[in-house]
């Protein structure tokens, strides 16, 4: 029992490191997509404030 246990663990136990890896990962471009967008925004609201000389 605890054979197999240690045998599963050493076979799977980089996939089990890598996905805290991977998370991070998507959780950093999910971030910086987010702040592309708002730079984004940032700007055509600019632009239209000055368009409607508000």
């Amino acid at each position: 029992m605890i054979g197999r246990w240690k045998r599963e663990l050493v076979e799977g136990a980089a996939e089990l490191f890598d996905k805290g890896q991977k998370t991070k990962k998507q959780h950093n471009a999910t971030v910086g997509e987010l702040y592309r967008q708002i730079g984004q925004l940032k700007v055509e609201k600019d632009f239209l404030s000055k368009g409607l000389g508000l």
